[in-house]
């Protein structure tokens, strides 16, 4: 019993890191309708540059900080480039995202090398129910949960956030009403880019990062923010909380190797039924 929930909290603090990544895509794709597939790189470049402020003797939290304003700024920059053009669609700026993903594989071996690197997280050993597991997993937790009320809160009571969320449910009339949606898209980016930026710096004292790291990061947190159909931010992270748990679970009773399964057969499945449930196209829409 023991082991079971051990495997659960660190399957929930694993969980939280893929929705902050899944709420990212949510936060863009609901503005743009743009999935960006650079989303993984922010939370990369977010734990490289932790990486090395620590080493050069920033105190923590300052360093953590300066991580999350780099995947900000790499979110502006992505978001300048794939819609910052009128007129750019979303197929061609989900290209733009997913070029500027791989253009950022040579631009962090070139910085900081193709090894693993990792930082020290919340030191000591926390014991729940008699399982013992690394402290900074409640740490993952005890962030994740108020950012999320927190992005509730901003796109519910704010007037920036209601635009944003005007964008989101009819680009037209918010145009009409006067709100600049191209604006309001970069915005969505740069919050993309903090987010998955703070998945980065919370999980990789857990788990080690590599330059290529995003793969795990997008498909997992993709597959998640699908659950929502990507417009639901809450459902992404119920997505991404199953997706850390199922595999830690896979893992811990049965093979690691198969946890990146666990995701795509769950983003195929979710397809298939929301397909199901949408039904064939009528020949008139064709």
């Amino acid at each position: 019993m023991s082991d079971l929930i051990g495997y659960l909290i660190t399957g929930l603090g694993i969980g939280a890191g893929f929705a902050l990544v899944a709420s990212g895509l949510v936060a863009i794709y609901r503005v743009t309708r743009v999935v960006n597939f650079a989303q993984g790189g922010f939370a990369v470049l977010a734990a490289l540059l932790t990486s090395t402020l620590l080493a050069a003797g920033l105190p923590h939290g300052v360093a953590e900080l300066g991580g999350v304003a780099l995947g900000a700024l790499a979110g502006l920059i992505v978001g300048a480039i794939a819609i910052g053009r009128p007129g750019t669609s979303p197929g061609t700026s989900l290209i733009v995202t997913l070029g500027l993903g791989v253009l950022a594989y040579a631009v962090e071996v070139l910085i900081w090398g193709d090894q693993p690197r990792s930082f020290p997280g919340l030191p000591g050993v926390a014991e729940v129910a008699g399982a013992r597991l690394p402290a900074h997993y409640l740490l993952i937790l005890a962030v994740t949960a108020p950012v999320f009320a927190l992005m509730a809160w901003f796109f519910a009571r704010t007037d920036l956030g209601r635009a944003l969320t005007a964008c989101a449910s009819n680009r037209y009339a918010a145009q009409v009403v006067g709100i600049d949606v191209r604006r309001m898209g970069l915005l969505a980016f740069t919050i993309g880019g903090a987010l998955g930026g703070l998945a980065g710096v919370l999980t990789t004292p857990v788990q080690q990062v590599t330059f290529d790291s995003d793969v795990t990061l997008i498909v997992n947190g993709f597959a998640a923010a699908v659950l929502g159909g990507l417009t639901r931010p809450m459902i992404a992270l119920a997505g991404g909380l199953l997706l850390g748990v199922t595999q830690t679970l896979v893992a811990g009773y049965g093979g690691g190797a198969y946890q990146m399964e666990v995701a795509l057969v769950l983003m195929l499945t979710v397809m298939i039924v929301q397909a199901a449930r949408t039904g064939p196209v009528p020949e008139t829409a064709r």
